[in-house]
């Protein structure tokens, strides 16, 4: 039997880290196992549902190095949904009800005032025909719940193992609304059936919905089954719900804030999982390591700083193949990009947290600066022992050398005036590198107290 899963977000909003995290996982357990990743708009809700955000999903995935072998939309398929919805009705496991949302409500907090779980009584079963034509007589429509069995529904979860649910803990679930459209429910399962879904991997918020849904599926087509994976739902690095920090944490947020999609995907394929936090080398790595049994049942922590830690791990490692075209994208210096952009990467990749912290360094290269400098007497002698002729990496040694020797001076004191001078910071790339970049002409200006 070939892998089929499916990611299966509503177009009502932006991804985030925590659904982001479940695309990855689907996509990644599906191409481990040579199968099928469907994505699938689930956007029944017209009113919610938008293109912007189908395009905003399309592309956050898309960066992410997330790719999909069909497309489906829920939208285009209602017609498929009635047809089952009125066989399901005609077998019984479809019953109308006419509460209204205060009487439901009202229901519930009686029973949550007897200490009693606030399960639906299941009173529509019991009116007649005379009782529901009052009902509709006096404008009501119904709202449609699924039967439930109320028996026990056993499974083997790929993460938690063997589970157990009765069905009678929960209330028969509405699944067609008054005013006829379709909530997730239904529409869910019929296209898992129809699509030959064979894994639902998600969050462990919906064991409970399993139980449900594979009474469902059983009752729309006898027999089938698919397999679940429910893994640990990710939480801030403090046991906060991510949902407090959703706006920080979308995938465009994390795009615009230059952060890689590698240091991304690295960080959301091992949380909750036994595997350490650590950077992949590339996709196909990522998808030869993956294993969905490494995943336990405790929550998982997202910690901004592990993904800082490992988008500076990223870049360091980035080859000038891959860097170039963005380098010249950030920077529009063809010129010095095709003689030096080769050498300025290796000279301060190591140094970057984001991408966009290079066109710090480039300035500091190719563009005018203003020095720090303090000592003017040690700054004329570093003019006085400034190298002639061709530059190299052994050009700050050879000038470095000269000044010990003439001065004294050693270490900080030494190299740290140096520093401020040609770069106006104090720490970054080793000097040995960015020396040649800067040039004499521009370093003795410098060095001189003059903006170059």
């Amino acid at each position: 039997m070939s892998t089929v899963v499916r990611f299966a977000p509503s177009p009502t909003g932006h991804l985030h880290v925590g659904n982001a995290r479940t695309a990855l996982i689907n996509w990644l357990f599906a191409r481990s196992n040579d199968g099928e990743f469907i994505l699938r708009f689930d956007d029944t809700d017209a009113e919610r549902s938008k293109e912007e955000y189908v395009e905003g999903i399309r592309a956050d995935l898309s960066w992410l190095g997330v790719t999909w072998d069909r497309e489906e939309r829920q939208s285009t398929r209602l017609d498929r949904y009635n047809a089952v919805a009125d066989t399901l009705k005609g077998s019984g496991r479809l019953y109308a009800c006419y509460e209204t949302a205060d009487e439901l409500e009202f229901k519930r907090k009686r029973l949550r005032a007897q200490h009693k779980p606030p399960v639906y009584d299941r009173a529509a079963l019991s009116l007649t025909d005379d009782e529901r034509a009052m009902y509709e007589a006096e404008g009501r429509k119904p709202h449609w719940r699924f039967k439930l069995s109320q028996s026990d529904v056993i499974w083997s979860d790929l993460v938690r193992g063997d589970c157990n649910y009765n069905t009678g803990n929960v209330s028969d679930p509405v699944v067609i609304r008054e005013d006829g459209t379709f909530l997730y429910l239904l529409p869910s399962i019929v296209d898992d059936i129809d699509h030959g879904v064979t894994h639902i991997l998600r969050g462990e918020d919906h064991v409970t919905n399993g139980a449900v849904q594979l009474e469902m599926m059983d009752a729309v087509s006898p027999g089938a089954r698919v397999i679940y994976g429910h893994v640990p739902l990710i939480a801030g690095s403090a046991g906060e719900g991510l949902s407090k920090r959703a706006g920080s944490l979308g995938l465009a947020d994390l795009r615009d804030q230059y952060l890689e999609p590698l240091s991304v995907s690295s960080l959301l394929s091992r949380l909750g999982s036994s595997a350490a936090i650590d950077v992949y080398a590339d996709l196909p790595a990522m998808i030869a390591d993956f294993d969905i049994s490494r995943f336990s049942r405790a929550t998982a922590k997202f910690d901004v700083h592990d993904l800082e830690f490992l988008n500076a791990k990223v870049l360091h490692q980035m080859s000038y193949d891959e860097a170039g075209p963005r380098l010249a994208a950030l920077v529009n210096d063809e010129g010095a990009l095709t003689t030096h952009g080769e050498a300025f990467w290796q000279a301060v990749r190591g140094n970057l947290n984001n991408f966009d912290d290079a066109s710090e360094w480039w300035a500091v290269c190719f563009s005018a600066l203003a020095p720090s400098i303090e000592d003017t007497d040690f700054m004329a002698e570093a003019a006085h022992h400034l190298p002639e002729g061709e530059w190299s990496e052994e050009t700050w040694g050879q000038w470095t050398g000269a000044l010990k020797t003439a001065t004294g001076r050693k270490g900080k004191g030494l190299f740290l005036p140096l520093r401020m001078a040609l770069t106006g910071l104090g720490h970054g790339p080793e000097l040995k590198l960015l020396l040649p970049l800067i040039g004499r002409e521009r370093v003795l200006k410098r060095i001189q107290g003059e903006t170059a």
